[in-house]
């Protein structure tokens, strides 16, 4: 079973469609004590960072993620899921989480024909191996909707880049923490193999 954080940040229910698709089990909550006991957890969402981080707080969900994490549980960030789960974001000036030491800068792009938020299909490049990125192939396209990109301390958490004038981070590891940039629910078959890939990964091995 899968347990889909609901914090107000949309998206869910396709996240849930997609999974179910699959022949997934999910669910849906706003129930801090059933993330913190979930097998695993996925934390989507579409919006903005401070607004987020308010709601999360406010039902201690933030707390119940933070239990989980610690506790060995796999954990998917998807999106806004990718953003707040590093230290902070300048959307908002937004202290986040602090799962993974990085913060969220927003794009500043110099093309004028480039347009913020980054909207549409673009292709993910794997730069390590990673179990949820299992059967990626080189070129696969992914769906993106975002003004700000996730920039952590470390480029050991790096799995994935993908480029719109620079290149940035779209998929991120650390232990049993995965997170990606993209909407793997919106993506197709790539997409869904990624889903797929977390509902059988342990946690552990990359």
């Amino acid at each position: 079973m899968i347990t889909i954080i609901d914090y107000n940040a949309g998206n869910l229910t396709s996240v849930k469609r997609a999974l179910d698709y699959l022949g997934i089990q999910s669910e849906i909550t706003q129930e801090s004590e059933r993330i913190r006991n979930a097998e695993r957890v996925i934390f989507p969402g579409v919006g903005h960072a401070q607004a987020a981080m308010t709601m999360l707080k406010e039902r201690k969900l933030d707390l119940a993620l933070i239990d989980a994490f610690s506790r060995g549980t796999p954990v998917l960030g998807i999106c806004l899921g990718s953003q707040i789960i590093l230290s902070a974001s300048e959307e908002g000036d937004t202290q986040c989480l602090g799962l993974i030491s990085g913060s969220c800068p927003r794009f500043r792009l110099k093309n004028p024909d480039l347009k913020i938020p980054h909207m549409g299909w673009n292709a993910v490049v794997v730069k390590k191996k990673h179990a949820v990125l299992k059967d990626v192939r080189a070129g696969d396209e992914f769906y993106f909707v975002h003004s700000y990109y996730t920039l952590p301390k470390s480029r050991d958490t790096v799995f994935a880049t993908a480029e719109y004038e620079i290149e940035f981070p779209v998929a991120l590891g650390h232990r049993n923490l995965f997170a990606v940039q993209f909407h793997p629910e919106k993506s197709g078959a790539a997409g869904l193999q990624i889903l797929k890939n977390f509902s059988e990964w342990d946690g552990v091995s990359c």
